[in-house]
Order: C-alpha cells, then structure tokens, then sequence
C-alpha cells in the first residue's frame, strides 16, 4: 500500500531539508515548498521542490489538492531571537499571519494532520532547570510569542474541526546530516555549536557570555538535540497522526546538557584547533541551565535519540562547515 503524500513547508532550511530526507527515505513521497528567502534548493535531496510563499493561500490549495496532499509538515519561520526583537512585524507577519494562510489552506482542502516546528522558546526563562510541557508559558521575545501564537491558534482550528496537530518544542537543534548528503551553510545560525564553528574558520574570537553561574564550571548549561533526533521525532508525531492520534505538544531533547566551555573544549578536541575565546558579562534572561524533560514524548510517541554524544553532534557540524570552506 502507497504511502501518503506530505507537504514540507521550509523544507529547504535546515531542520526541515534532513526531515524531508529522512521521511522520504521511508517511503513517503514529500512535496517541499520553499521561497528560498533562507533556505537553498540543493538541500532538497529528495521529492519534488515547489518554489513559493506560505502566505500564498491559493497556490498552496492547488499543490495539496493536485498532488492529494495528506499531511504538512511545517517549518517556514523565522528564527533568530535578536532579529525578532529588532523586527518584530516582520517576525508576527511571517511566523503568524503566514501560519493562517498556510491553516486556511489546509482547512479547504480537508487536511487532518498537521506537524508544527515549535520551539523551547515558548517557554520564556522557566521556573527550574529540567522543563515539562506543562510549564507557564512566558515568552520573552517576538520569536517565542510568534509560536506561542501558532500553538494556539493550532488548538482552537483543532477543536473546531477536523485537523488534528502535534507541536514539537525544541531545544537546541544542532549536529547536520550523518551521511553529509545535505550540505547546509549554518553561517546565519546563532547557536553556540555553529558560532564556535565560524570562529575557528573565521579565526575570530568567541565569546563566554558570564563566568559565574551556579553551575559546575561557572558557565551555562543547555540542551543540544541532534538534527537526526529531531527528524524521527518528526515522522513518529506524523504517523501518530496518519493512524488518528489526537493532537498534542512534545518537548524534543536530551534531557541533559552541556555547558559553554564543555562545548568549546569539545569543539577544539574535534577540529584540531584552538579557540581564541572572550570571557565577558552575562547576558540578560540566561538561566543557568536549561534542558527537556522528554518523557512524554518518549512514553507516547515512541521516541528514542540516539545521538545524544557532544562529539558527534560536533562532528557532524564541522564536516558540513568545513566542506563549505573548502569548497
């Protein structure tokens, strides 16, 4: 039995291209649309690539309904915390607005399971270290508000009809693809593993941002999950949703963490080099430590990451990085 088709909005970023992969090499036939605004049409590796707008309601009604779309898959955001501070209308015009259009299509083409790219932003600074689904929900920036939005607007349409949604809430999404088909440039991430990355090519400093946190070593601690982690999440919540599951929310991470100088010595034991690294203040809204308790997401969708490993998650960055360099 044929398997069935799935729309990939943002499949051509960074999480959303190896999800496309990953789920394609499972035998689903993937659509992935894209304004290639931030993403790039070589990481398109498998299916079809559409090129538009998710705010476009009318052309993605005629891709769902012409290629008898099942299921979307939905990744086209904007991500970057400072931007969505600097530019918050832009964050809510996108993250938002764009969202609403993409719904009033799949609501008019009798769509029923939708998979939302959340985020641990929604969560704002929590109130503990080790954070559940059921913790308040305070975001501090434009970005997590944008998604908080999208969540709720994602319960309400799914109370109100027959669309049912899983959102799954990140933690640090880190590590490339294992098998470095996806070549990713991950030169505009703001993450710490991809920022150590750039300044070792870059031979730039890299910043500590605080030295003093109750922490073992003085420096923050947080949760890194590995991109091919992220991408069986994502096809255990689509297939949950295919078999009539019910709509949910999932926490995504190792449930530990690594600190900021823990990641810098690893990252200068993988590539050979040496950091020039920059103690300075600490930054406004950094917990001391951050990190997912997944269980739920274990116990109900079956989720098991397996790469858990600093190294490897590091590993699998500098090979994409470096390639890009030298290439």
């Amino acid at each position: 039995m044929s398997k069935p088709t799935i729309l990939i909005t943002g499949g051509a970023g960074y999480i959303g291209s190896y999800v496309n992969k990953f789920i394609a090499d499972k035998g689903y036939p993937t659509i992935v649309f894209d304004n290639l605004e931030r993403g790039d049409p070589k990481t398109v590796v498998r299916g079809e690539f559409i090129k538009g707008d998710i705010r476009d309601t009318s052309k993605i009604k005629e891709i769902i309904e012409k290629h008898k779309v099942q299921a979307i898959l939905h990744f086209a955001a904007y991500i970057d915390v400072g931007e969505s501070v600097a530019h918050p209308i832009k964050y809510y015009e996108n993250n938002v607005a764009g969202t609403i259009s993409l719904l009033k299509a799949a609501l008019a083409t009798n769509i029923k399971s939708f998979i939302f790219s959340s985020t641990a932003a929604v969560y704002g600074i929590p109130s503990a270290p080790l954070v559940s689904e059921n913790f308040p929900l305070q975001p501090i920036n434009p970005y997590g508000e944008s998604k908080l939005m999208v969540e709720k607007i994602l319960k309400d349409i799914s109370n109100s009809s027959d669309l049912k949604y899983i959102a799954l809430r990140y933690f640090n999404a880190a590590g490339a693809d294992p098998d470095g088909e996806i070549i990713v440039s991950q030169k505009g991430r703001h993450n710490l593993i991809p920022k150590t990355l750039l300044s070792i090519l870059e031979k730039s400093e890299i910043c500590i941002y605080g030295t003093d946190y109750d922490t073992p070593d003085g420096t923050c601690i947080r949760d890194y999950i590995h991109l091919h982690d992220l991408a069986t999440a994502h096809l255990l919540a689509l297939e949950k949703l295919l078999q009539g599951g019910s709509s949910s929310i999932y926490n995504l991470g190792n449930g530990s963490g690594f600190s900021v100088k823990e990641v810098l010595k690893k990252a200068e034991e993988v590539t050979g080099e040496k950091l020039r690294i920059r103690p300075t203040g600490r930054r406004a809204g950094d917990p001391p430590f951050l990190a997912a308790d997944s269980k739920k997401a274990k116990s109900e969708l079956g989720w098991n990451p397996i790469y858990g490993s600093l190294e490897k998650i590091i590993s699998d960055s500098w090979k994409t990085m470096n390639s890009l360099s030298v290439n």
